[in-house]
């Protein structure tokens, strides 16, 4: 028996991959996050399957769930949102299936930020503009960040940002990257990445709060903040470049 914790990705149910999908096919036992996952995602469960949301659930709960599956000898199919590995909070399940004796394994998903980006139809990582992507969030009714990942040290990076989880907190935003940034710096706020009411907010630093307040989002929007975002004045990649060359392209001889 095991465990199969799947990426569902954003939303669309076609984002899910083939392995989540057949896994979910295969296992007579399905838990999913239905707050975050549409039900379409997990209709291809077998005929019979026991099929919860866990979003009503405690830890003990779909612990408990999983425990029952294992003395019965069925495979378990938990369906988490985007990609486990993000904010998925499967890292607690794992230890206590651990301690219990019970295997699992893990299939990725398409990430929000990874699909936000894609439905803008943008590239995060503009040559000599930005190459770096820091994913994270800000503390509010959550667990508090840890030491050393707050958004005035993360910031000085001057790195694209996708905060997550973190809609409510534009305020604070704002205040903490604006010195840093500037108050014309782009904002994009990605709301329901994949799902067929997704939209998306474009701003600065100094205008989107106003604007997410107008357009009364308060939870599910995923924040991107930096210079990449607008960047239209910039330096082809030396990725195919034909000056550049690597084992793949070696320098043309002369005819």
């Amino acid at each position: 028996m095991t465990v199969h914790f799947i990426g569902a990705g954003p939303g669309a149910p076609d984002l899910i991959t083939v392995r989540g999908q057949r896994l979910i096919e295969s296992c007579p036992v399905c838990l999913y996050a239905g707050s975050l996952v549409p039900e379409q995602v997990i209709a291809c469960a077998p005929e019979g399957a026991r099929v919860l949301d866990t979003a009503p659930m405690t830890l003990e709960d779909i612990i408990s769930e999983m425990v029952s599956a294992n003395e019965r000898g069925e495979n378990v199919a938990r369906v988490h949102s985007g990609d486990p590995s993000l904010y998925g909070a499967i890292a607690e399940q794992i230890r206590r299936l651990e301690e219990a004796g019970i295997d699992y394994d893990v299939t990725p998903g398409v990430p929000a930020f990874a699909a936000a980006a894609a439905a803008l139809g943008m590239e995060l990582t503009v040559p000599e503009i930005c190459q770096t992507v820091i994913v994270t969030r800000t503390s509010m009714k959550s667990s508090s960040m840890p030491e050393g990942e707050d958004l005035v040290t993360l910031g000085r990076s001057g790195a694209t940002l996708a905060i997550h989880l973190s809609v409510r907190n534009l305020h604070r935003i704002e205040k903490d990257l604006i010195p840093l940034y500037g108050d014309d710096c782009p904002v994009i706020v990605a709301f329901r990445v994949g799902w067929p009411d997704q939209s998306f907010l474009h701003g600065t630093l100094s205008d989107i709060r106003a604007k997410v307040r107008a357009a009364k989002l308060t939870r599910t929007a995923l924040i991107f903040v930096g210079p990449a975002l607008a960047a239209k004045e910039f330096r082809d990649s030396a990725l195919y470049d034909a000056d550049h060359v690597h084992v793949l392209r070696p320098r043309r001889k002369k005819a």
